[in-house]
């Protein structure tokens, strides 16, 4: 007995002091006939707890009917499981168990690798692929419809300028227009969504914003609800697109409105924020630093964990068929994120829900832009080289700019421009341009015209706002034309560009 003792003494000594949790089995009974110091570690149960527990305790509410998988076992290598700890966390393990026979009893013996965070990180690696195809995918869509809205809106305003205001059609057109712009903006939704929306960040006075939407945000939720301002005094000032905050405070506000059907009261509130590295870590994870917080509170019906799980989860949505795109919280955390900034959600079933939305604070006085009146588009005499793969949007904006008086070169791809540029004799005063284009960018296809035509000045113009765009266009000013245009956006830019002193591409050295 004692030569047995020495010799099992080392082993013993082994499964005592292995640093990943083990335990043995009684497979018949399924009982713990005993375990290691790491796995009392990180279950939280003694020893003695450990032996009045049988292994399907710790698997609550999961029928095991055979051995094999109730243990662990299996030949194919280790297989994974969820165990509950003392404490009702529930832990992703890592088991590899053997069969052995102790004591002329079949005994399992299993070592544990607790994977929480590895399978934790490998399901956010998922979710950020999913999110990024998804984004591409809107981001195209979005480009495509874009496309379709340039001639629909295009071609309704020409239409509408042809027609009496007194005739019956004219209502119908602009009843098209209108749809064509409701349509419009669910596509800035998509590209804001896959960040693929133009940004034009300015120095911005939140208050001020928020109290020039005040009628319209009323009439948006309607009689029945109780609109609240509660803005912060001395509030720092956030560099972000002013577009782009309007959107995100009308989705905050238009998802508030659909969680009080019969009414209550909503809060719109601001306030300068401090966050350290604890509260960062609760606003999800957002740099410590000087913010400003928005937020929206509303006292509607709230949403259980399930819900909030998903909530950003692109084309999720808690609306009846036909009622949501599922876009509105995904868009708003896509802007957010691009204005260098996170947000938080609050909800309980039954007690509402607050959005709070974090951006970084600057000290700098806000952009305050005077009104510009838009003044009749003069026709011009210039020659303008169209270069759009699109045949429809290609014709309308060929046939908006002879109207006004363009002479008009056009091509639908690349080669075909500059052998107009080899070939033509006169001059050629503007480039318009899409930015992708079959075979070559339109960037590197500025660029080459240009070395033809060093006085040729450049519209570049895109269902993409942003990707694919020369390298730092929006910080040097890059004329720009988004899709959807209307033919006096479109006149109005051109003039605007022929007129103007930059709109002449630069070269880049060595190209």
């Amino acid at each position: 007995m004692a030569e047995k003792k020495s010799v099992s003494q080392p082993y013993r000594q082994v499964f005592e002091q292995n640093p990943l949790p083990m335990w043995m089995v009684d497979e018949a009974t399924l009982r713990f006939l005993d375990v290691n110091a790491a796995a009392v570690a990180l279950f939280g149960y003694s020893r003695a707890e450990f032996r009045r527990l049988r292994l399907t305790d710790l698997r609550a509410g999961e029928e095991l009917p055979l051995a094999a998988e109730r243990t662990g076992v299996s030949k194919d290598g280790p297989q994974y499981w969820q165990y509950r700890l003392k404490d009702g966390r529930m832990r992703d393990m890592q088991v590899a168990a053997r069969r052995l026979r102790l004591d002329s009893k079949e005994v399992e013996l299993a070592v544990l690798t607790d994977v929480t965070e590895r399978r934790l990180l490998e399901e956010q690696l998922r979710q950020s692929q999913k999110m990024e195809a998804v984004g591409m995918l809107a981001g195209g869509v979005a480009h495509d419809f874009n496309n379709l809205l340039t001639i629909i809106t295009g071609y309704a305003q020409l239409l509408l300028h042809s027609i009496p205001a007194g005739d019956p059609n004219h209502t119908s057109v602009e009843q098209i227009m209108k749809a064509a712009d409701r349509a419009a903006a669910l596509t800035r939704q998509l590209l804001a969504f896959s960040r693929r929306q133009a940004v034009q960040p300015k120095v911005l006075d939140l208050n001020a914003l928020i109290s020039s939407m005040g009628v319209m945000l009323q009439r948006l939720i309607g009689e029945d609800v109780e609109l609240r301002l509660v803005l912060g005094p001395d509030l720092g000032r956030v560099n972000a697109d002013p577009g782009q905050m309007e959107q995100v405070i009308m989705n905050l506000v238009v998802n508030s409105r659909d969680a009080m059907p019969r009414g209550g009261v909503l809060t719109i509130a601001t306030a300068n924020a401090e966050l350290d590295e604890r509260s960062g870590s609760t606003h999800m994870a957002v740099k410590p630093g000087a913010y400003v917080s928005l937020s929206v509170t509303d006292t509607g019906s709230g949403m259980d964990a399930e819900t909030r799980a998903r909530l950003f989860e692109p084309f999720f949505t808690t609306k009846g068929s036909g009622k949501g795109t599922g876009l509105g919280l995904s868009t708003v955390l896509g802007i957010v994120k691009r204005s260098g900034g996170n947000l938080e959600v609050a909800s309980e079933p039954g007690q509402g829900t607050r959005v709070a939305v974090y951006l970084p604070r600057i000290d700098q006085p806000a952009v305050v832009e005077a009104e510009k009146a838009h003044p009749r588009a003069r026709h011009g005499w210039e020659t303008i080289l169209i270069v759009e793969d699109e045949e429809m949007v290609r014709a309308l904006v060929r046939q908006t700019l002879e109207r006004a008086g363009y002479r008009i070169l056009e091509a639908a791809e690349p080669n075909t421009a500059r052998n107009l540029c080899n070939t033509y004799t006169g001059q050629v005063h503007l480039l318009i341009t899409d930015v992708v284009l079959p075979k070559q960018g339109g960037r590197e296809l500025a660029q080459a015209l240009m070395r033809l035509r060093p006085g040729m000045k450049v519209l570049f113009m895109s269902g993409y706002a942003h990707e694919g765009l020369p390298e730092g266009w929006d910080e040097a000013g890059w004329p720009f034309l988004q899709k959807p245009f209307t033919p006096s956006v479109l006149l109005h830019k051109v003039r605007e560009v022929l007129e103007g002193g930059n709109g002449v591409l630069r070269q880049q050295a060595g190209g």
